[in-house]
């Protein structure tokens, strides 16, 4: 079976390195074109996925125009049997349709939940306790043809965005494989989604990121741990941004007592022996339903990442105070 491989973060060199380990006929691969960046714009820097497939000495296409004359000429004279998509753009259907097997899409999530482009962010900010990847058969809308597999991982409670991906990436690497060996054996049946159980993972911006602290401190903890480590939760202090990398929810009924008679959003000093670690003082902060959440570690603006104890030292808390 020729397969065509499209992808382009690290997320899809996983699932493109188990392919070329399983022994399939990886013909080509295609991804996004170099852009320069760097410290002065002035590095060109290439994919992920481009970067593995030169490695294994795979053809690269890098088209700007995925329906341009020219890419489709060329991309018939690989004559695939299969596309395979990863973590890469829309596909128009003169694309998608080509191969005589179609084309299967990896997708961090278990479909029909969270269809969208931030499947994981979404899934942990929402406190799911469970997720997955999904294989499915392409068409026109996206993320809506049939599923060819699922398989499932428990999320823990707190555990960040970047921490599922890592295991979402093995697991969509083992999905992949094992519907490759589906196709092979010409068990392509795909089954329909259930469009009453549809959810959405719309795109990340920096706004989806600020923090309320008037929501209970479950929420804020989801959307701290869901933010990790991109795009970031954040919070303003003094007018200036702080990043909030990781908190934890306190449980302990006199610690919580500090919360009491303050609004949310306020900052408490936390005594050594209250804290997580209970190694240093540290800092917590109020949130909605009289919840208390204690900092662990913040990226204050032109600073380095520290501990909630090292913040608190930074900004002199020595009692209670409003952000």
């Amino acid at each position: 079976m020729r397969i065509i491989f499209m992808g382009t973060p690290e997320f899809a060199v996983a699932s493109l390195a188990a392919l070329v380990e399983s022994g399939a006929k990886v013909v080509a691969v295609i991804t996004a074109t170099d852009k320069f960046g760097g410290r002065g714009g002035k590095t060109l820097l290439q994919s992920a996925v481009k970067k593995y497939a030169v490695s294994q000495e795979i053809p690269v296409l890098q088209p700007k125009n995925l329906k341009g004359k020219n890419f489709l000429a060329t991309l018939r004279t690989y004559k695939a049997d299969l596309q395979v998509v990863v973590a890469f753009r829309m596909l128009p259907k003169l694309v998608w349709a080509m191969p005589p097997l179609g084309t299967i899409n990896v997708h961090g999530s278990l479909l029909p939940a969270y269809r969208g482009a931030a499947p994981i962010h979404w899934a942990v900010i929402n406190g799911e306790q469970e997720t997955g990847v999904t294989t499915f058969f392409l068409k026109h809308a996206i993320d809506t043809g049939d599923l060819l597999l699922q398989k499932r991982l428990a999320i823990g409670p707190n555990e960040s965005t970047g921490e599922v991906y890592e295991r979402l990436m093995a697991l969509g690497a083992e999905a992949l494989v094992e519907s490759i060996d589906l196709i092979a054996q010409g068990k392509t049946q795909g089954t329909p989604q259930d469009d009453s159980k549809v959810s959405h993972a719309p795109k990340i911006y920096h706004d989806t990121a600020k923090m309320d602290w008037s929501a209970s401190a479950k929420t804020c903890h989801n959307l701290v741990r869901g933010m990790n480590p991109f795009p970031a939760a954040w919070t303003t202090m003094d007018g200036n941004e702080v990043k909030v990398l990781k908190t934890i929810i306190i449980t302990d009924p006199e610690v919580l007592a500090k919360a009491d008679n303050h609004k949310s959003g306020t900052l408490i000093p936390l005594h050594k022996g209250e804290t997580y670690t209970k190694e240093a003082p540290g800092i917590a902060i109020t949130t909605g339903e009289n919840g208390l959440l204690e900092l662990l570690e913040v990226k204050p603006a032109g600073k380095r990442k520290m501990s909630g104890a090292d913040f608190r030292n930074g900004i002199r808390l020595e009692e209670a105070r409003v952000i």
